[in-house]
């Protein structure tokens, strides 16, 4: 397991410094949008000041709205180098997209990066009549660590999130009982810290009333191997939660993320179920 912890560190350096992030061709959409960039989404005396950047569609009707959730390990990356291609793929297809920042470690450690994300959706809440969303209409999406915490964001009732797409994402931090990332999310190895652990897996929040999920993944995925996502379809299923999964032959971490084959297109159409509905 301390093998995975520096395979994940060594391809956020990757990530960084190797690879053309925004090489995403956006998927087709018909509709005309606008970006606001870099508004602040957290309260005056939060401990760390967030931004986001806003992809809003052009609409005369209220929108349904995505939080898009970057990666890197929970310690790195940036919203626009990994997210721009999927928000304007999601804002060409009639969705308002905040495509959020949030505390990363090591200076910041689990459960702050969750409340960052909370106070992005209060933003989008508190905000939906400006911003012209649907509140009742709104989704979690996003790809590694942001996969996971779409999930944690999502699965948490309180949120009412309405549907979630994960893409990577770790789901039971149980199988990194001593990951050199996992331990600065959390402080520590698995053992001594279980309940922590347990917290922050999502496959722990899993109930039969949770929201539908979207599930990407790489089938050749060795940095959050493929047990992640079969855990998270297993109790997706003993909850009888509805969920897709879309595996991404031969592709993997790094690369199911820039090179998605036909996910984001399927997730799309998997939101569009979800939100657009006039049942929903």
């Amino acid at each position: 397991m301390r093998k995975i912890g520096s395979l994940l560190a060594a391809a956020t350096t990757c990530l960084n410094s190797c690879l053309p992030l925004t090489s995403f061709t956006p998927v087709s959409g018909t509709s005309d949008f606008q970006v606001d960039e870099n508004v602040l989404f957290t309260p005056e005396h939060w401990p760390s000041k967030q931004v986001a950047d806003f992809y809003k569609p052009i609409a005369t009707k209220p929108t349904p709205a995505i939080l898009l959730i970057h990666g890197g390990g929970w310690n790195d990356r940036e919203r626009r180098g990994d997210m721009v291609g999927i928000a304007k793929s999601l804002a060409k297809n009639g969705y308002l997209v905040m495509n959020a920042t949030y505390r990363l470690t090591p200076d910041w450690k689990f459960p702050t990066q969750v409340e960052d994300i909370n106070q992005a959706l209060k933003y989008l809440r508190k905000n939906a009549e400006s911003l012209n969303i649907d509140p009742h209409k709104i989704g979690t999406f996003g790809y590694s660590a942001g996969g996971h915490l779409a999930l944690l964001a999502g699965l948490d009732p309180e949120n009412q999130i309405k549907a979630i797409v994960t893409g990577g994402a770790p789901s039971d931090l149980s199988l990194w009982p001593d990951g050199r990332l996992t331990g600065l999310l959390l402080g520590g190895p698995l053992k001594g810290n279980e309940e922590l652990y347990q917290q922050a897996s999502p496959v722990a929040h899993i109930r039969p009333a949770s929201p539908p999920v979207f599930i990407y993944h790489g089938t050749s995925d060795s940095l959050v191997p493929p047990e992640h996502p079969k855990a998270l379809i297993s109790e997706l299923k003993n909850n009888h939660v509805a969920h897709e999964a879309y595996w991404i032959g031969g592709r993997s971490h790094i690369t199911a993320h820039i090179f998605p084959a036909r996910a984001i297109h399927e997730a799309i159409r998997f939101l569009d179920e979800q939100l657009k509905s006039p049942l929903q």
